[in-house]
């Protein structure tokens, strides 16, 4: 997922200058470190509380901490995602060409690189974090690969037709009087018992990551077809090598806020409102309208970050380190939260466990750029480089 020294002058598009090639790759890195932050921000819940998993909200919460709660849906939940499933995309693009350039087969090196991402998938969602997203990519990679050759209008034409497709799949759920939740009681009870189970050992954490699998494979149904469209929003995007020269689409920048903020941040109530992802009314509206906020979102990041080299100097290590940070904060949390550490489950409010993730994050930045002084890639991203390329070079 490390963009750095992959997308180069020398192949038909416009050619920055040195300076800008430098300055564009840290505004992608810091954009993923960016996407980061947000994801910690919604993945958090379900570390600090068993309620959430099952959609239902935590009884002992007051008005405030369900206010809280609700901002942090309506800001961000399904926003971080696309978000970060955009950059996989674009930087798929960025593999294909490095490969080009080196001359060497595509196609093996990256079945590899999926095969890894699977198991780290695999492994992370039973040790750390059941809402696991690398197995997911991992699987969607294939598709990925096989689409690769797509044209760029193409590409966007399918992503369009896979949300909308998807909306009225769950609108017509909707319609019939589908529910996610048949039994609100029932719901409260299990998320009793999920908040119970991860305060206990190591051994309770996994059995309550493997009883909620079968739950977390039902959600692919929607959060899938998702991220593979903003594969190939992002595909598209890279073809077109839309983010090498930032300040040259100054005015797509200004149209997708314009447009996505007053959309998406719509939808977003409608989605926090109407109970979140337990609403399938919330939700449907939230399919077709998310990805509006979260090209918004891109679209100021990436105006901060070229005019504020500071601030993107300051996420970009993040991004670089992107795997091994998203594997951190899951390790991070469960030691915080989980009977393995601390065991605060159910014990911290929303405004607290937001302020945790803050923590997290700005530990994450100062040990990511401390780190990527000293070495060329973080620990997972170089092991996961030695798997795809069967090669172990020096980090």
């Amino acid at each position: 997922m490390n963009v750095t020294g992959l997308d180069r002058p020398g192949d038909g598009h416009p050619q920055p200058s040195p300076g800008d090639t430098l300055a564009r790759i840290t505004a992608v890195d810091a954009l993923r470190g960016s996407a980061l932050l947000l994801i910690l921000l919604v993945n958090i819940a379900y570390f600090s509380s068993g309620y959430d998993f099952h959609l239902v909200d935590d009884p002992t919460r007051g008005v405030v901490d369900l206010l809280i709660a609700g901002a942090v849906e309506l800001l961000f939940a399904m926003k971080a995602y696309l978000l970060f499933a955009f950059l996989f995309g674009y930087s798929f693009t960025l593999q294909l060409d490095s490969a080009a350039r080196r001359g060497s087969a595509f196609r093996p090196a990256f079945l590899r690189r999926l095969s890894g991402l699977f198991v780290l998938g695999v492994l992370h969602a039973v040790l750390l974090f059941h809402g696991d997203i690398l197995t997911t990519y991992a699987l969607l990679g294939l598709v990925l690969l096989a689409v690769r050759r797509i044209a760029p209008r193409t590409a966007l034409i399918a992503a369009a037709s896979i949300i909308g497709g998807i909306a009225v799949v769950v609108g017509i759920a909707a319609v019939l009087g589908a529910t996610l939740v048949p039994d609100e009681a029932t719901a409260v009870s299990a998320g009793a018992r999920s908040t119970l189970a991860l305060g206990g050992g190591l051994g309770d954490v996994v059995l309550e990551h493997l009883r909620s699998m079968p739950a977390m494979i039902g959600g692919l149904a929607v959060q899938g077809p998702l991220a593979f469209a903003a594969f190939l929003v992002g595909l598209a995007a890279g073809k077109h090598r839309l983010l090498a020269t930032v300040p040259a689409h100054e005015d797509l920048l200004h149209r997708c806020e314009r447009v996505g903020y007053p959309i998406g941040l719509a939808g977003a109530v409608v989605f926090a409102v109407g109970g979140s992802t337990a609403n399938l009314t919330g939700l449907m509206v939230s399919i077709v309208t998310a990805p509006f906020l979260a090209a918004a979102y891109a679209a100021t990041l990436l105006r901060l970050f070229t005019r504020r080299p500071r601030v993107a100097d300051a996420f970009a290590p993040a991004g670089r380190m992107a795997l091994t940070n998203y594997l951190a904060q899951s390790l991070v949390c469960v030691l915080v939260f989980t009977g393995v550490g601390w065991g605060l489950v159910g014990r911290t409010s929303p405004a607290q466990t937001l302020l945790i993730a803050l923590v997290i994050f700005a530990v994450q930045l100062v040990v990511s750029s401390w780190w990527l002084r000293r070495f060329r890639y973080g620990p997972a991203e170089w092991a996961l480089r030695a798997w795809t390329h069967r090669e172990r070079r020096p980090n």
